[in-house]
């Protein structure tokens, strides 16, 4: 591999006019991607199908992989290499779904993409549809290559609400006994190299009670007050990890953070609730284990059983997961790291503190980066942009690894 120091081919910086304006087929390619509401409630499939289109129609053979209700699908093809190989190579890949709008104050229609002051604003223009539209938009720079490796583009469901779409892929691409060697995950990083970020793992607390007048508390089993002593053990831990660690200092939030983001329960002021749940997560830095901490709010939720059902026999506590989301770790190979170093033309090995697909792709033995264009602070936001220059610089990247990928024509030229 070329020294990450010595790189072939590089990236400009997103600040050099060179940069500053992407394909019009990238450019296009993303605005038609945005234009289609792939809010993780939604189904994918119309968008889905649209990129299966553009494939069939360069030749390159889409695999469709429903979700088990058949109303999302990943989508995974490759261009195989020049020996006709499909196994290695190299993988890149995005998520369909993008998060609500719900709420948000928007100055324009978030599914008509709008460009505005060199920025494309739309939801999913940073994250992460611009990378997709990039790699469609360069299909036939990728067809032209006599490519030494397979190149594999992995396109996946429900990203947002636990990564459940890349658990199902990863399955199938085991199934077909493909294995890509390395993957480049194009989440939002400003196409600088990011090799690892903590574990997502989301849980439902449902505690059950007994209804009852308010006169008459002794009677009944209030749920809402059993649910808040969940929820403040639940900080506890959270205060514990921040004040006591451990510490990783490479993270901008350098420990393991726990927050609570849904609580519903309760009928009337006057009623004794009879139900509360509440959902939570919690983001372990690499290195700790996520099972000790689900560990403690186990053993905390069943001292809480056995006072709840001291109360009356019928009312119950149970905890139940909804999503785990692997971190992702800095040891391993290293190689995808070095490549997108040497792509990107960023020498760096920066951490982020959101979760992604990388860390199940590198579980699964894919050695894996996050390298993608725009920046995270705009995502999930209203008026949600890209940087139109952070476009063309994904497209640099990916134009990069396409040469790289053709040593053969490379040293061919003068």
């Amino acid at each position: 591999m070329t020294s990450a120091t010595t790189p072939a081919t590089a990236v400009p910086s997103t600040d050099d006019p060179t940069a500053a304006a992407p394909s019009a087929a990238g450019l296009a390619w993303a605005e038609k991607l945005v234009s289609f509401d792939t809010t993780s409630r939604n189904s994918n499939l119309a968008l889905i199908h649209c990129i299966a289109d553009e494939l069939t129609a360069h030749g390159i053979t889409p695999v469709i992989v429903p979700s088990r209700d058949g109303t999302k699908a990943n989508l995974f093809a490759t261009i195989p290499a020049r020996d006709g190989a499909v196994t290695g190579g190299v993988m890149l890949a995005g998520h369909t779904d993008v998060v609500p709008v719900d709420g948000q104050d928007w100055h324009s229609d978030p599914f008509t993409p709008e460009i505005r002051e060199d920025r494309l604003y739309g939801r999913g223009t940073t994250d992460m549809k611009a990378f997709s539209g990039a790699i469609l938009g360069l299909l036939p720079e990728f067809l032209s290559r006599e490519l030494s490796e397979p190149l594999h583009f992995a396109w996946t469901y429900d990203e947002e609400v636990g990564c459940h779409g890349a658990v199902v892929l990863l399955a199938e691409l085991a199934a077909r006994g493909i294995h890509p060697r390395i993957a480049f995950v194009g989440e939002p990083t400003s196409m600088r190299p990011v090799s690892a970020h903590k574990s997502s793992q989301l849980f439902r607390v449902s505690v059950r009670g007994i209804a009852a007048h308010s006169s008459m508390t002794s009677t009944g089993v209030n749920a809402i007050e059993y649910a808040a002593r969940s929820i403040a053990f639940i900080r506890s831990l959270a205060d514990e990890h921040r004040l006591s660690g451990p510490f990783d200092d490479t993270f901008v939030v350098p420990y393991t953070t726990a927050n609570v983001g849904l609580v519903s329960g309760g009928a009337a002021v006057n009623t004794v609730a009879e139900h509360c749940d509440f959902d939570f997560e919690f983001r372990t830095i690499p290195g700790e284990d996520p099972a000790t901490v689900i560990s403690s709010i186990e053993d905390h939720l069943a001292q809480l059983r056995a006072e709840i059902q001291q109360e009356n026999p019928a009312a119950d506590i149970r905890m139940v997961p909804r999503g785990t989301v692997p971190g992702l770790s800095p040891e391993g190979p290293r190689a995808a790291l070095e490549l997108a170093q040497q792509l990107s033309g960023h020498a760096v090995e920066e951490t982020v503190v959101y979760a992604t697909e990388a860390g199940l792709f590198q579980r699964a033995g894919i050695d894996t980066v996050v390298c993608g264009p725009g920046n995270m602070d705009q995502g999930h936001t209203a008026n949600e942009y890209i940087e139109l220059s952070q476009i063309a610089a994904c497209e640099s990247f990916l134009q990069a690894l396409s040469a790289h990928l053709s040593p053969t024509e490379r040293t061919a030229q003068p």
